[in-house]
């Protein structure tokens, strides 16, 4: 047995509840509160956010008094539109054309950087042979 096992991730942020919804407008995502139990927490307490088809990891946002300095030690991947993602208000960092990787590497609206992947291909089943 491993002395620990993955939870959720957490993200600061100083405008939390704006960043909460950011981050459900990009991936679909609930505040976990507003459905599940029907409490209304304190709006400075940390937002938890998650993925309503069960398949992704659940978010905190976290407020914190300072704005975020310098790279993020961990950041998150995701699969989706760049353009997409930048119409929402995220910010280019670094485009892949031109480069031998497949990703983009955006920031959010507060700076925290993530990393946008293609969507991933249909997956195609052959007909039956018969």
């Amino acid at each position: 047995m491993p002395p620990a096992r993955f939870k959720d991730l957490a993200l600061d942020a100083v405008d939390h509840q704006a960043l909460a919804d950011w981050w459900c407008a990009a991936l679909g995502y609930r505040r976990r509160n507003q459905e599940e139990d029907g409490r209304t927490w304190p709006a400075d307490w940390p937002v938890p956010i998650h993925d309503p088809e069960g398949e992704g990891p659940s978010i905190w946002i976290n407020p914190v008094p300072e704005a975020k300095s310098g790279k993020n030690r961990m950041h998150l991947d995701v699969r989706g539109d760049t353009d997409e993602l930048l119409a929402l208000g995220a910010s280019l960092i670094r485009t892949n054309e031109g480069a031998t990787v497949t990703w983009d590497v955006l920031a959010d609206p507060e700076g925290n950087e993530f990393c946008v992947f293609p969507p991933e291909p249909p997956v195609v089943v052959p007909p039956t042979v018969r």
